[in-house]
C-alpha cells in the first residue's frame, strides 16, 4: 500500500492526531473526507442545533480549501442526524445556505442514535481538480 496523501485544515491537526484520524485522504482523483461535526476548535460540540450545522460546513469547507477544492465539486454526501424526525427541518434550512445550486451531490441521509455529542455530521466524496488529484 502506497503512503496516504492527508489533507489538514490549518490549526486543526492536533485535534486530529489526538483522534486518531485523518480529515482528508487524496486517492485516484477523489478526496474522502471524514465526517465532519459542528466541533469547536477544542473540539468540543457547539450546543446550539443552527450553529452546530453551519460550524460543520465551515469545518468541511475548510478541509475542501486546504485540497485545493469547494462545496461545488462534492460528488457524494452522507448526513448523520440524532433524531431526525425533530431535527431535520431545522438541519436542512441551514443546509440549503451551503449546498449551492443544482445540480446538487448524490445524498444518503442516515438517523443515528449517537454522536458523541453532537446532532449533525457531513461526510462527503469530491472530485478534485486535475492538478490537485494526488495519489
Amino acid at each position: 500500500m502506497s503512503a496516504r496523501n492527508v489533507v489538514f485544515p490549518a490549526g486543526r491537526q492536533a485535534l486530529y492526531e489526538r483522534n486518531r484520524y485523518s480529515p482528508a485522504i487524496r486517492s485516484n482523483g477523489f478526496l474522502f473526507v471524514s465526517g465532519q461535526v459542528g466541533s469547536r476548535p477544542d473540539g468540543s460540540p457547539e450546543p446550539d442545533l443552527e450553529a452546530q450545522v453551519r460550524l460543520a460546513f465551515d469545518n468541511l469547507n475548510a478541509i475542501l480549501a486546504a485540497a485545493g477544492c469547494s462545496f461545488d465539486d462534492v460528488v457524494d454526501v452522507t448526513v448523520f442526524i440524532v433524531d431526525p424526525e425533530s431535527k431535520f427541518e431545522t438541519i436542512w434550512k441551514v443546509v440549503g445556505e451551503y449546498w449551492g445550486e443544482a445540480p446538487h451531490p448524490t445524498l444518503t441521509g442516515i438517523g443515528v442514535t449517537w454522536l458523541y455529542g453532537f446532532q449533525f455530521e457531513i461526510k462527503v466524496i469530491a472530485k478534485l481538480p486535475d492538478e490537485r488529484a494526488g495519489g
